[in-house]
């Protein structure tokens, strides 16, 4: 027999979230383990109850779920993060992708889809709302464009392609090195050949194309 799928609800509405929380233990592999209302409380419920998945309201009092999200990938938390959003925003969508974000659910349809949302992201998958589906298919496309215009980013090395990332989170060397567990020269010199692949000339340049082309990295 399966574990159940332990969850956490944040979000500012209790009509909504006591609905949602109804739909969700319906199921016999799904267990709703607390709620929140803002994104600090959901932040430390998380801590306390390590579940598997938190769904989290965008639009919360207080930490946001930007915010939040932000704080448990810093954190390094370890749980799968659905996104509840009424924003039908393409930018909105690609900065949730970017920031780690595996689910993004329209508030609209939410109760049909919150079950099988969660099912697929305590799996390690993906789940994106039906009507959004052209927005991933834009995102392949930029995805496609860069790598034509810029032939170089295809050819650069995990661990090169693992600094960019790092770089386009603003970490400086000394970080990178750090949270690599290599040393600052050996940094130093994947910058020197990330930078020469690139051609990028110029002592801002590699901060500059990490910044603009991170949803890609």
């Amino acid at each position: 027999m399966n574990e159940e799928i332990q969850i956490i609800i944040a979000d500012d509405h209790p009509i909504f979230r006591r609905g949602l929380r109804g739909i969700i233990e319906g199921q016999p592999d799904l267990n709703v383990v607390a709620e929140a209302d803002n994104g600090e409380t959901a932040l430390s419920l998380i801590k306390e109850h390590e579940p598997d998945v938190v769904v989290l309201d965008v639009d919360m009092p207080g930490k946001d779920g930007f915010e939040t999200v932000k704080s448990i990938m810093k954190q390094d938390l370890g749980v799968g993060v659905i996104f509840l959003t009424m924003h039908n925003s393409e930018s909105i969508f690609n900065a949730a992708l970017d920031l780690g974000v595996k689910g993004y659910v329209l508030k609209d349809s939410a109760l049909p889809e919150i079950t099988d949302s969660i099912r697929a992201v305590a799996a390690g998958k993906n789940y994106i709302s039906p009507p959004l589906s052209t927005y991933l298919v834009n995102r392949a496309g930029r995805a496609e464009s860069l790598n034509a215009q810029t032939p170089g980013i295809s050819g650069l090395t995990a661990a090169e392609r693992n600094i960019l990332k790092l770089i386009a989170a603003e970490k400086t060397s000394r970080q990178i090195a750090d949270e690599l567990f290599i040393s600052i020269r050996t940094v130093d010199r994947h910058r020197a050949n990330i930078s020469s692949k690139l051609d990028l000339r110029g002592t801002n340049a590699l901060v500059k194309f990490a910044l603009v082309h991170r949803s890609e990295l």
